[in-house]
């Protein structure tokens, strides 16, 4: 998305961006919660059907044959084939400049940390440090058979499925249907909910559990609910005090040169 054709912000929605700025920078905790809405600016398809109409990636491929941890112990080489189109994908991304936006908000102590449903790792690739990623990342992987793990950069998928040294199965350390999210990063997720008095929404239609359960805990919790979306419509933005309607990669460093922190992005 080029943001060059971006039309300038409405009055209405500079009205809610500053009401958003005044209330991150009077928040005693924020945090943010992210999901694939913020990656499609950076040129990765989201795995449901887009907010703004982007072909998600399991109408492309059946999540019951190609995104189960059961499918990738019966077949890994079947699965490996959806996996390399992710990763080819994952791996040439870059951080768009929403993520950044969210970067300085932290580098300015204005963001306690974020939560993420996102693998891309762009979050860190922009700069923020306290990122908790829920369903797991692609920068590495590790063996089946040994549990040994290795940066993904180093693994040629020329043949599939990629393999370890001793001869086991490299799996990316993402989280696949029927896999366990770590408890550790629940309870991480949930501590940031609870001690948080404001929490940003972005790019997450927050159907999809444990996220889908943040918003609400937050806004149930006292939380002032701010969501920045490409429409309404989306879970989060039934229980959000304001939704800041439009791209993540336009709005944001809005709203982070309104409260007086921005830099060209």
């Amino acid at each position: 998305m080029s943001h060059s054709s971006i039309p300038p912000l409405g009055p209405r929605l500079g009205e809610l961006i500053d009401e958003a700025a005044r209330r991150i920078r009077a928040a005693r905790r924020t945090v943010a919660l992210t999901g694939a809405g913020l990656s499609v600016e950076s040129g990765i398809p989201p795995f449901q059907p887009g907010m703004s109409g982007e072909v998600g990636l399991w109408e492309k491929y059946d999540p019951m044959e190609y995104g189960t941890i059961e499918a990738f112990i019966g077949d890994p080489a079947r699965v490996w084939m959806m996996l390399r189109e992710v990763g080819v994908t994952l791996m040439s991304a870059r951080p768009n400049p929403g993520h950044r936006s969210l970067a300085q908000l932290e580098a300015a102590g204005l963001l306690a940390g974020t939560i993420t449903q996102n693998v891309d790792g762009l979050h860190q690739e922009a700069g923020s440090v306290r990122v908790i990623e829920l369903h797991g990342n692609w920068r590495t992987m590790s063996c089946f058979t040994c549990r040994a793990t290795v940066a993904s950069v180093e693994v040629t998928l020329a043949r599939l499925p990629p393999r370890c040294p001793c001869g086991g199965v490299l799996k990316p350390d993402v989280i696949l249907f029927g896999e366990i999210i770590p408890m550790r990063l629940i309870e991480a997720a949930h501590d940031e909910v609870r001690a948080c008095d404001c929490m940003i929404v972005v790019g997450t239609s927050a159907s999809v559990y444990p996220a889908a359960g943040f918003p609400l805990a937050a806004r149930s919790s006292g939380a002032f609910l701010i969501e920045v979306n490409v429409r309404e419509g989306s879970r989060g933005a039934a229980a959000a005090d304001l939704l800041l309607e439009g791209p993540a990669g336009v709005i944001l460093p809005e709203l982070v040169r309104r409260i007086g922190i921005g830099r060209e992005n």
